[in-house]
């Protein structure tokens, strides 16, 4: 899978003290979470996932209008599983990438600056939905169906506002 990605980042690294994981602290892109080598659940649980072809069709028809915002720990299991099956929606529906940004977070769920307090963060991984620089609805550390059809629904409520 290949996704072109032009984004700053600023981030720390450091060890997790729990599990010994890389701990990236600040903001990331894909392409610097690939050239972690210990990251080996990003590439694997991009290839196994298969999202659904329905939820798929819709979110290529709306998604690209909607700013996406991750909150991660990269120590954090549900982060390993949730993270790469995102990004597998995203280069799926050809998302434009320069509309995502990704933040990695300790233990404590702080980033390098000050985003997750603004964000209030508590859980990761956390996928923010905005539009019109308003927030429209998140997932929070599970998803109720798969990551697909869960950012379906918060569009369809979106879209049902108006």
């Amino acid at each position: 899978m290949s996704m072109m990605v032009k984004a700053q980042t600023d981030f720390s690294v450091s060890t997790d003290k729990e599990n010994g994981s890389v701990v990236f602290k600040g903001q990331i892109t894909y392409n610097d979470l690939r050239k972690e080598p210990s990251f080996n659940w990003l590439d694997k649980g991009i290839i196994d996932y298969k999202p659904d072809g329905a939820d798929m069709a819709f979110l290529v028809k709306h998604l690209r209008t909607y700013e996406v915002v991750t909150f991660m720990g990269t120590w954090c299991e549900d982060s390993q599983n949730l993270v790469p099956k995102l990004l597998k929606v995203l280069a799926a529906v050809d998302y434009p990438m320069h509309q995502h940004t990704i933040y990695g977070v300790d233990r404590t769920k702080q980033a390098k600056y000050t985003e997750a307090k603004f964000y209030e963060i508590s859980r990761v991984p956390t996928f923010i939905l905005i539009k019109d620089n308003l927030e429209v609805g998140r997932i929070t550390e599970s998803v109720n169906k798969s990551i697909e059809a869960d950012i379906k629904a918060i569009i369809e409520k979106d879209l049902a506002k108006k």
